[in-house]
């Protein structure tokens, strides 16, 4: 399990609904909401311009301010925060830089995103409470000098040590390239040579995207296909040889779309709503697109459209060059956007009035309508990173055309007409021929096989391009440079994850568990039963057992001390049976045989206790030979006490019957030489060879033992 929940800090130049541009800006909007879902926390950094509306300015709240050094400025950055779905909105405040009506476009744009770059480094220690950057995702040139920076400036820092970066290229053609005076005068990167020499370009110029590349930890792109696109010279704009070198760092992650706020059975700004189940709605939204537009109402034309910028990238080449052939061939087109195409758009527009309509423009609102009431949507983009408007149409039930290259291709499944799979159609070549194919494939399908078209319209809404699988694949991205840290909180399965409970273990004797602990080493050769019990039963010295016999001194310790080798558990039961008869012992003695017994508590039962106090009731001699073979069943059936144990019982035993009256001793001291006798035949019988020597002393002290009693 990670250790903590994963923190991330995404910065861009634009992000919906605040700022919006392009492409960059949808991801931006969509993207951390998608994390944060996830289960991972976002923050999203983006220049507070003067463009944003007051709706959201009003509602920031001021974090912190602090200064910034760019080259030999000293800038003042602020830190506006405003909190929406989830996610923690963070607007760096420059008005020099950012209080500007329009994000791009100006003469110091260098400078200013330099400037911004820079701020996000410096804005890591200023995060709110709690916050601590994990993974730094930068997106397009704009924010391609912070990897840079924050490898040169503050890596050595602790708080900097622990940050991984991320570059996503959006669009390579877009890479930020400036003389290479801003060197030093803005980047104060000059005496570096490393980074100097890793963004110098060329002679005279420097790139700001070529220093991402060469400073992130991991760069990403828009789609699977444009990955391996821009690593040639024909898609790399030069940076493919990087690319290349950094290929194993490189992945490209499909994007997605915000698939609420592009949803026709509940888009607001559309005629009529419809969803897979239900398309009545379809057909009235095109009429009314038709006649907003000023298009001829007729519901056995298709209608085709284009929302975009109307760029050469877009494929307006190849759209001037076949728009005669479409449109005389009975396909009505609507085309809305700007760009450098307007006036070939305009052309047609009014060399074909009721068949061709253009509006020059970008109207939010009218681009919902066109893509709900149109049948087919051109595409034919010279290339694609990825493309959201393809996407979009689909989920609008609205067929695409498209060129095979990008994500153009990872996302549109050309028509089969043999299977009636697919979900659009496509051409390969950037070639004006090939796509008026195209269009007239589809258009045919519509006018020559409707329920064919109405297969492929349902196949195409099918199709699920929300966020969900793409922030899934941008979290396992991050994971892989952050493996200690987690998209998902840690959960806590008790039941699951809880080791088994430990058997319950009787309680045992406090001498015990210390003889246990003191146990030096546990010897590898098979012991003898009469050696395993000697090894075993606690004693206050352990280790010092097999030293007891030498110094048996004494007539009680001599008696003791074959005891642990007398009597192996099968050969004491018929011994220890015949013992009631010794039951019936005199209560005087009871107040020494509770003495006794408190003594020898560091045996590892009470039944081994029990049986102790027992032997003691029994008399001088009766008690010395029965007690020993009570003592030798005792420790080979329990095996957990030690010699020296039994040796204070059998004193304290002795001690008891010494105390005793002689005369009610005498009688039955007669019988204890025939008893010690027997135990030590038994003992002779069963015993190893080594333990007939202790057998032998044993009886010859019980016979002096009796002897001196009678």
């Amino acid at each position: 399990m990670a250790e903590k929940k994963m923190q991330i800090v995404l910065a861009s130049a634009e992000a919906a609904p605040f700022v919006k541009t392009g492409g960059l800006g949808d991801v931006a909007g969509s993207l951390p909401r998608a994390l944060v879902e996830a289960g991972a926390e976002v923050i999203v950094m983006v220049p507070k311009y003067g463009s944003i509306a007051e709706e959201y300015k009003s509602r920031m709240e001021h974090l912190c301010d602090f200064y910034v050094s760019l080259g030999w400025r000293n800038e003042y950055c602020g830190l506006e925060r405003l909190d929406q779905d989830g996610v923690i909105y963070l607007f760096v405040d420059n008005e020099h830089y950012f209080n500007r009506s329009y994000p791009y476009g100006f003469f110091d744009d260098g400078e200013r995103f330099a400037f911004f770059s820079k701020a996000i480094c410096e804005s890591l220690q200023h995060l709110p409470e709690g916050f601590t950057c994990d993974v730094l995702h930068c997106n397009d040139w704009h924010t391609a000098l912070a990897p840079v920076f924050l490898r040169e400036f503050y890596q050595g820092l602790p708080l900097y040590e622990r940050v991984k970066t991320v570059f996503s290229i959006h669009n390579i053609a877009f890479q930020g390239q400036y003389s290479d005076t801003i060197l030093n005068d803005i980047l104060g990167l000059a005496h570096i040579p490393a980074a100097a020499s890793q963004l110098r370009c060329d002679d005279r110029s420097i790139n700001f995207m070529m220093g991402a590349l060469h400073y992130a930890d991991a760069i990403t792109t828009v789609s699977p296909t444009y990955a391996q696109e821009i690593q040639t010279p024909e898609y790399g704009e030069g940076l493919d040889g990087i690319l290349r070198d950094r290929s194993i760092s490189l992945q490209g992650i499909l994007n997605g779309i915000d698939t609420d706020a592009w949803n026709p059975a509940t888009d607001p700004m559309i005629t009529a709503n419809y969803s897979l189940s239900d398309m009545s709605g379809k057909a009235a939204c095109k009429r009314a697109l038709q006649e907003e537009l000023g298009l001829e109402v007729r519901d056995d034309r298709p209608l085709m459209v284009m929302v975009t910028r109307l760029t050469r990238q877009k494929g307006m080449d190849l759209v001037t060059y076949a728009l005669d052939r479409i449109l005389s061939g009975g396909v009505q087109v609507a085309i809305l956007g700007t760009g450098d195409y307007e006036e070939p758009v305009r052309y047609f527009a009014n060399k074909y009035p009721g068949t061709c309509a253009a509006r020059i423009t970008f109207d939010n609102a009218l681009s919902h309508r066109m893509y709900a009431g149109a049948d087919l949507f051109l595409m034919p983009s010279l290339f694609e990173p990825c493309g959201l408007s393809q996407m979009i149409a689909m989920r609008y039930g609205t067929l695409p055309v498209v060129r095979e290259t990008g994500g153009l291709r990872d996302t549109v499944q050309p028509y089969n007409q043999f299977t009636g799979e697919g979900t659009g159609f496509t051409f390969a070549n950037f070639n004006g021929e090939e796509m008026g194919d195209a269009v007239f494939r589809g258009a045919r399908l519509f006018w020559d096989d409707r329920a064919g078209f109405d297969t492929l319209v349902k196949n195409a809404m099918s199709n699920d391009f929300s966020w969900a699988k793409s922030a899934h694949a941008y979290i396992d991205l991050f994971r892989w440079l952050r493996p200690d840290t987690d998209a998902f909180p840690p959960v806590v399965e008790e039941p699951k994850t809880k080791a088994a409970p430990k058997p319950v273990v009787e309680p045992v004797a406090e001498a015990e568990v210390k003889a246990k602990a003191e146990e030096p080493k546990v010897e590898a050769a098979p012991k003898t039963e009469a050696e395993a019990t000697v090894e075993t039963q606690p004693a206050a010295k352990t280790d010092e057992a097999p030293k007891a016999e030498p110094k048996a001194e004494t007539k009680q310790e001599a008696e003791v001390k074959p005891e642990p080798e007398a009597k192996p558990a099968a050969e004491v039961k018929p011994e220890v049976k015949p013992e009631p008869e010794a039951k019936p012992a005199a209560k005087k003695r009871t107040t020494t045989r509770k003495s006794a017994a408190t003594k020898t508590a560091t045996s590892t039962t009470k039944t081994t206790a029990s049986k102790a106090t027992t032997a003691a009731k029994k008399t001088t001699a009766k008690a010395t030979s029965t007690t020993k073979a009570a003592t030798a069943k005792k420790t080979t059936a329990s095996k957990t006490t030690t010699s020296a144990t039994r040796a204070t019982a059998a004193k304290k035993t002795t001690a008891a019957a010494k105390t005793a009256p002689v005369a009610k001793q005498a009688p039955e001291a007669a019988s204890a030489p025939a008893a010690a006798k027997s135990a030590t035949e038994k003992a002779d019988a069963t015993a190893p060879a080594a333990t007939k020597t202790s057998a032998t002393k044993a009886k010859a002290t019980a016979r002096r033992t009796t002897r001196k009693r009678s």
